[in-house]
């Protein structure tokens, strides 16, 4: 049995790998131009579809009915063929983002709820909404309810991000600013790749919810996979590849006193999970076109740091690596969103006294007792796990792969 995912620019896609996981039909992509849909869709050998933009509406002449949910929201991003070999159109996001905002704890019901976009996605977060008892005002670029009047909304409960604003590589574009939303309690944003987008990451520095769409994107992906085959699928799939996608994603990066052994234990993690390791260091260095010692005798420690942010930008925008920084990473801030976006940070310890200095300029410049004190707070604001590396190395990733698998 063939199913697939329809579009015009697939690129990468995480569908493929979420199907493989729900049954044993053989999943395609395939990018299809205008002109060409109503050919592939009368005339294909496929069994079902995933239909993403900007198609989503497009299908809908050549289909030849329609369920309830894909009629009322006016757009289809399932089409089964049926025994006859007529096509009909179903529409899973309403599944799968139900199920997100059920996943998240928030209690709408009540509550202003405001849905940024007044696309296909934002047609399904405003019809889920409303079913659960929100009042949910849709905010565009024009008309009545736009982002240039935003806070005449600031009693919202909630805001959901429909829009593409924030989607890799544009990562630090946010669709609005969350000043001025005093009673705000979370925020649902339909992007899942960073995984923290900059609206996402404001809405975690205020002690709020906030939660992505790759739940929903597994979510939506269940239900197709239960149209596709006709048999139901127990709701704990999606959890268990959620987890699995979560895990992949996400990078792990490793932070410490320079010499604490990241670049090591980087090493030896990437060849335990199959991933690439980074050393953040050495991209420094090929980036500025000398060595780290040469960069500080050239343009000091400011002009290194500069480089070094821009390293840590460009690495942390990817997915699934290891990647090992230098040890001063943490006194710049703005280094801490960079890797936090994508990654679950690491702080290695080690005792001062097995720390090597050869070749560091910092750790020579002065003691390190006096170094590792200024660091130690920043350590501790940019970790999610600490680590104590005094041991071997075989102990050290395995602390790491267990903080990992408690996570999932």
């Amino acid at each position: 049995m063939v199913c697939g995912l329809l579009g015009r620019r697939l690129g990468h896609s995480y569908s493929p790998r979420i199907h493989g996981q729900l049954g044993s039909y053989e999943y395609r992509l395939f990018e299809k131009e205008p002109e060409d849909l109503e050919a592939f869709l009368r005339g294909g050998s496929f069994r079902g579809l995933n239909v993403t933009l900007p198609y989503k509406k497009s299908v809908i002449p050549f289909l030849d009915a329609l369920s309830d949910v894909a009629e009322r929201l006016g757009a289809v991003n399932t089409i089964v063929r049926r025994e006859d070999g007529t096509l009909i159109g179903h529409n899973s996001d309403y599944f799968g983002f139900r199920s997100m905002v059920e996943r998240s704890g928030l209690w709408v019901s009540g509550k202003k709820v405001l849905v940024l976009g007044s696309g296909g996605a934002s047609n399904t977060a405003v019809a889920v909404m409303r079913e659960l008892g929100a009042r949910v005002v849709v905010i565009s670029r024009t008309g009545e309810d736009n982002y240039g009047n935003l806070l005449r909304h600031a009693d919202a409960a909630v805001i959901v991000n429909t829009t593409p604003v924030g989607m890799y590589p544009d990562v630090e574009a946010s669709p609005v600013s969350l000043d001025g939303f005093p009673a705000l309690e979370g925020v649902l944003d339909a992007v899942y790749n960073p995984a923290r987008t900059a609206l996402l990451m404001d809405a975690e520095r205020r002690g709020l919810v906030a939660m992505n769409g790759l739940w929903m994107l597994v979510a939506q992906a269940k239900e197709s996979a239960e149209w596709f085959t006709g048999t139901e699928i127990s709701d704990s799939q999606i959890s268990r590849i959620y987890g699995m996608l979560k895990a992949q994603m996400e990078n792990i990066v490793l932070i410490g006193m320079p010499g604490c052994g990241k670049s090591t234990v980087a090493r030896a993690l990437a060849e335990r999970l199959g991933r690439e390791a980074v050393d953040a260091d050495l991209q420094i260095q090929r980036t500025a076109g000398m060595t780290i010692p040469q960069i500080f005798s050239e343009v000091g420690e400011d002009g290194f740091r500069k480089v070094e942010s821009k390293v840590l930008a460009e690495l942390g925008k990817q997915s699934g690596l290891v990647i090992a920084t230098g040890g001063g990473c943490v006194t710049r801030p703005e280094n801490y969103d960079a890797l936090h976006r994508n990654g679950r940070i690491f702080w290695l310890t080690r005792s001062l006294e097995r720390l090597p200095t050869d070749g560091r300029p910092l750790s020579q410049a002065g003691k390190l007792e006096q170094m590792y004190e200024v660091r130690r707070p920043m350590y501790e604001r940019f970790a999610d796990v600490t680590v104590d590396n005094d041991g071997s190395l075989e102990r050290t990733v395995a602390q790491i792969l267990k903080a990992l698998e408690e996570q999932v």
